[in-house]
């Protein structure tokens, strides 16, 4: 089977698209990568998804609007994956662009993705799954991180506590050990807040290979008052997103210090924030080994204080050694997910979210599984039978 997958994630910088083909073999599920390709966003769109996220304010022409010309992309995007896939798939997975999600005092009460999959559909003519988190949420789970499923079958956990981590705006982790339930939860900002400072004070979307952090030193201040943050000792079932960790909030960190901070060491402040809170999860669970992916792989000045922070505890690596391009994982994990959820099995993980059962995930549009229910003459009228 054929699977496109399509991720955007909290950074909206773009729609990361990927094809695979899925073998079932017994109880082995083989992942034959196929391709992947990015499309990054232009200026219009990721300036009309920041307008709408929290904490600005919005209207619903504002949603309909974002929601249908993502779906446009998100299309675009799936046709590339179909290309990739050799000219035909079975069925793409597009997620959407989250753009709130609902968390109060703990618990997820509701999740928004947007991106329009009927345009998917249209433009690819096969069946489209999205809104993959709002089954888990509605079964008491926080919808999110969905990519443990995908961690615990590619990670072995015998082979001792291990831990996949993914560096996204968002920086999430997966725990899979001998004997013990799998474990993930989002543990703060990876990108989030990194962008937010580059765009506001260089006026860039991003710290290009983390340059400016490198030239920064850390200033132990707003460090201090970063590290304050409650999320951080909550425990898991946990997530959070943009809704929290957003630009306001760290305009309110550095208004209350008592002198500016310079552009560079507020970036390096907040790679050490990054790096710290990742690194403490780490030691937490004992982990031997951590395989990172996202596009925080991509900035060698947080990967470098990570690996330090590591050292002579776990071993950092990077999923490319297993086949899977780090900047690709989550895209790939969302095919997986499709595959899951077509064949009627559940794709989030209880222990993960926190949720009452395991729900299978997403909604097919125009039409998924099963087939076998397809008459084979459509029906021309319609009476009422008394």
């Amino acid at each position: 089977m054929k699977i496109v997958g399509l991720m955007s994630g909290t950074s909206y910088d773009g729609v990361d698209v990927v094809a695979a083909e899925f073998t079932l073999d017994g109880e082995t599920l083989a992942l034959r990568p196929l391709g992947h390709h990015s499309l990054d966003y232009d200026d219009g769109l990721r300036a009309q998804i920041a307008a709408l996220l929290p904490p600005a304010g919005t209207t619903i022409e504002a949603v309909c609007r974002l929601d249908n010309r993502l779906g446009e992309v998100f299309a675009e995007a799936a046709a590339v994956g179909v290309e990739l896939a050799g000219g035909a798939a079975d069925a793409v997975v597009s997620p959407g662009q989250t753009v709130f999600h609902w968390v109060e005092q703990g618990r997820a009460c509701g999740t928004l993705q947007l991106g329009a999959p009927a345009r998917v559909a249209e433009r690819v003519r096969v069946p489209v799954l999205s809104d993959l988190r709002s089954a888990d949420v509605a079964a008491g789970g926080q919808g999110a991180p969905l990519v443990p499923v995908f961690d615990a079958l590619l990670l072995d956990a015998a082979v001792g506590p291990r831990a996949a981590l993914n560096l996204g705006g968002i920086a999430n982790l997966t725990v899979v050990a001998p004997g013990v339930p799998v474990l993930g939860y989002d543990v703060g900002p990876a990108n989030a807040l990194l962008d937010a400072a580059a765009r506001r004070l260089l006026g860039r979307p991003c710290d290009l290979d983390g340059a400016r952090a490198a030239a920064g030193r850390v200033h132990l201040g707003l460090l201090d008052l970063l590290l304050a943050e409650p999320y951080y000792a909550a425990p898991p079932p946990k997530s959070t997103g943009k809704e929290l960790f957003h630009a306001g909030y760290l305009d309110d960190r550095l208004a209350a210090l008592a002198e500016p901070v310079a552009p560079d060491d507020v970036l390096a402040t907040l790679t050490e924030l990054t790096a710290r809170t990742v690194a403490a999860e780490c030691d937490r669970h004992r982990v031997t080994e951590v395989i990172a992916a996202g596009g925080g792989v991509r900035n060698p000045t947080l990967l470098g204080r990570l690996a330090a922070l590591g050292a002579g505890r776990w071993r950092l690596r990077v999923t490319d050694e297993l086949g899977i391009p780090a900047q690709a994982k989550e895209a790939y994990a969302f095919a997986l997910l499709g595959w899951l959820s077509w064949h009627g099995l559940p794709g989030a993980v209880p222990s993960v979210t926190g949720a009452r059962r395991a729900a299978v995930l997403g909604s097919w549009t125009p039409a998924g599984p099963p087939h076998d229910r397809t008459p084979a003459t459509p029906p021309r009228r319609l009476v009422v039978a008394v």
